[in-house]
Order: C-alpha cells, then sequence, then structure tokens
C-alpha cells in the first residue's frame, strides 16, 4: 500500500548515522543522499527518506504515530534494537519481546530516533 515514508531531521549527519546502523542491522544497506539532499533507504521496493524540512522550519515529530519495519526474525529485531540504541536512537515502551494481538503473536521493540520520530521493528512468530 505505500510507496514511502519521508521523516524530518536537522541533522542529516546525526540521522545518517542512526538509521545506517538500523538499516543494516536489519538487513538493509545504508542510505545515500539523493541530488535534492534527502537521505534516501531503498529495499524490496520501497523507500524512507530523511530530509530537512522543505519550509525551513525546524524539524519534529508526529504525535500518536509509528514508523514499523518488518523484520525476518526477532533476532533481526534485537540487532536493529540494539544498534539503534549504540547510534543515537532512545529505547520506549517495554523492552523488545512477544506481544500478543489477538490470536498472533509478535515480536516487538520501540525506537525514537535522534528527531524524536517514533520507530518499531515487528517479525512474526510461529503460529
Amino acid at each position: 500500500m505505500f510507496s514511502h515514508v519521508v521523516v524530518g531531521s536537522d541533522d542529516l549527519q546525526k540521522s545518517k548515522a542512526f538509521y545506517d546502523a538500523i538499516f543494516t542491522a536489519s538487513g538493509g544497506n545504508a542510505g545515500e543522499m539523493d541530488p535534492k539532499g534527502r537521505l534516501v533507504y531503498s529495499k524490496d521496493g520501497s523507500r524512507f527518506l530523511v530530509t530537512q524540512p522543505i519550509d525551513g522550519k525546524a524539524a519534529s515529530c508526529g504525535n500518536g504515530w509509528t514508523i514499523g519495519f518488518a523484520c525476518a526474525s526477532p533476532e533481526e529485531v534485537d540487532a536493529w534494537h540494539s544498534a539503534g540504541v549504540a547510534n543515537g536512537g532512545q529505547s520506549i515502551e517495554n523492552p523488545p519481546g512477544v506481544r500478543e494481538v489477538g490470536t498472533r503473536k509478535l515480536y516487538l521493540a520501540y525506537l525514537r530516533d535522534p528527531t524524536g520520530n517514533k520507530l518499531c521493528a515487528r517479525a512474526l512468530m510461529p503460529a
């Protein structure tokens, strides 16, 4: 359903260190700067971009929203989370672990990036 997600940042180098760490820890690649000065990550046909706000105002995070990233296993979620914390992210919510949602079990971890954006890594647990 989604083709891309864009978040703002006032410090692209700090954001690059954080996002390079979480994306490479979960099987992706380091980001590249495009001609417009945006940091771009691509995987499996989707794109995630980090940019300074076009309107020139300070970047801010949304209240009440979360960006979720699919991971292949609980180990990949843990690597994502550890890489984020080690590179300027803040662990939030409960520690990484299994959550029950109806009849499904998910392995989840939550972070805030250096700008304050809320992120979640998710792996589906076997039935």
